[in-house]
């Protein structure tokens, strides 16, 4: 039977922390936090981790060049991409070094590229520079020829966006955090000192809350403070991916001139060699609903079409979307309630998985400057994560790993059962999933779901019914 706590050691009668929210802001919040010698527990609601607002995104590592200047956002994004950089080797986190251009295909949004580049040099991304058009065509020959220049942005990259997180927290857990999943945080009181927070089925206790519970952010603040210092607006992406085919037709990340209100439709590779292009943006009451609905999907396989006209013909492999956590402001919403002994972290909407490792910083500075201090670990383990990138050395070319389960995505059946123990099990279908691949092929599972099925009985809250693998 699955259970849902996670830690090697015995658990605290009070925590040092306590995060609420296991998407990839959570996991690098635990990561900080048990690095510096803190005890933390991170509380999920959910049967795994990242299932909210982190299982829908772009998987894209920004510089922070079109970041709004001095700002946190920039701030946490540049911190966040450098330190990504300095340990993604340590965990086997792939890096997909593509380079980006933001095109123009008119004369007014050709007219607005200085203003970019300006943007981008103030903010300190200073290698940012203007290519015409057959700079354009030699950097990506398959684009459109009614590009007519672009601003080059050399740092931008592509990386994994589940192992970065699950790297994160297996390193938290390994080094004393827990994480409890299937477990909602329904009352809390604080006496002072400490929090007493109710579960449905216990109290858990702890000195300071760190709020990182993305799409119900604002409603976990409101229940446990009384009021809540933001409001989460929920915005929908929806996505469309190539087939693994379509990666040969492009290079860099191609995105659009952005407006007001968007940063516009991507097309860009993914770190599992198909090419992804979205997202939407739609604003909506819903903070569940990630549907698709066929004329959107429709739309953003024409604009990629548009863009890179080679694509006319290559199947769609998937379809998905996510829910950003924007909220009535653009900016983060990172504040500390000192008296409280509680730490929100909300609003961090598209930037999140490049910022992580930098908001979890910034966070831990904010608790520090309230007089808090631990001893930090003076040579923490490192986990390893799957390698499931493309260009990585995949396990289906090792021995020993039991043969192919799922041929499309080319995963093992060690992987699978890998994947199903150790510090971060996976709880769910979906979970499994952005572990290992497993049935986001171009068969979305139609073939390897009767294995799937015998091989995690037991160890998923609810057992994969053969037919249904794919959402």
């Amino acid at each position: 039977m699955c259970h849902n706590e996670f830690g090697k050691e015995s658990s605290p009668e009070v925590y040092d922390i306590i995060i609420v929210g296991a998407g990839v802001i959570g996991c690098a919040m635990a990561r900080r936090f048990t690095l510096e010698g803190a005890t933390v527990l991170i509380v999920e609601k959910g049967d795994d981790i990242l299932g909210g607002a982190s299982k829908g995104n772009s998987a894209l590592l920004h510089t922070g060049f079109d970041a709004p200047p001095n700002s946190l956002e920039l701030s946490c994004m540049q911190k966040g991409y450098q330190e990504y950089l300095e340990i993604h080797s340590r965990f086997q986190l792939p890096v997909l070094k593509t380079g980006a251009m933001v095109v123009a295909w008119t004369e007014q949004e050709e007219q607005q590229l200085p203003q970019i580049i300006e943007k981008a040099h103030a903010n300190g991304v200073t290698d940012v520079r203007l290519i015409d058009t057959r700079e354009v065509r030699r950097l990506e020959p398959g684009l459109s020829q009614n590009a007519r220049a672009a601003a080059w942005i050399p740092g931008e990259y592509v990386i994994d966006p589940w192992s970065a997180p699950l790297a994160y927290l297996t390193q938290a857990i390994e080094n004393g955090a827990h994480l409890k999943l299937s477990t909602e945080i329904r009352h809390g009181e604080f006496d002072g000192a400490v929090w007493q927070l109710q579960t449905g089925e216990e109290t858990i206790k702890c000195r300071t809350v760190i709020n990182c519970a993305g799409l119900y952010g604002d409603i976990l603040e409101e229940d446990l403070l009384g009021k809540s210092s933001f409001e989460i607006r929920p915005r929908k992406g929806q996505f469309v991916v190539f087939d693994k085919i379509a990666s040969k037709l492009m290079n860099a990340i191609i995105l659009p001139v952005p407006t007001p209100f968007t940063k516009g439709v991507v097309v860009c590779q993914t770190i599992f060699g198909n090419v992804l292009v979205g997202p939407t943006a739609e604003e909506q009451d819903s903070r569940d609903d990630a549907s698709v609905d066929t004329e959107t999907l429709k739309k953003l396989q024409q604009t990629a079409i548009k863009i890179i006209p080679a694509l006319q013909g290559v199947p769609i492999t998937a379809t998905y979307a996510g829910i950003r956590t924007a909220s009535e402001e653009k900016h983060y919403r990172i504040s500390v309630h000192e008296n409280k002994h509680w730490i929100t972290v909300g609003g961090i909407r598209s930037t999140g998985l490049t910022a992580a490792l930098g908001i979890a910083s910034h966070v831990y500075e904010l608790y520090s400057e309230t007089g808090q201090r631990h001893k930090s670990i003076p040579e923490p383990f490192y986990p390893v994560v799957p390698a499931l990138a493309e260009t990585a050395i995949r396990d289906y070319t090792q021995p020993g790993n039991r043969g192919i389960v799922c041929h499309c995505e080319l995963v093992t059946e060690r992987e699978i059962a890998n994947a199903l123990t150790g510090p971060v099990a996976a709880h769910t279908l979906e979970g499994l999933k952005r572990r290992t691949r497993a049935t986001m092929g171009r068969c979305q599972g139609f073939y390897c779901t009767a294995r799937l099925s015998e091989i995690t009985q037991g160890h998923l809250v609810q057992p994969i019914a053969i037919g249904k693998c794919h959402e």
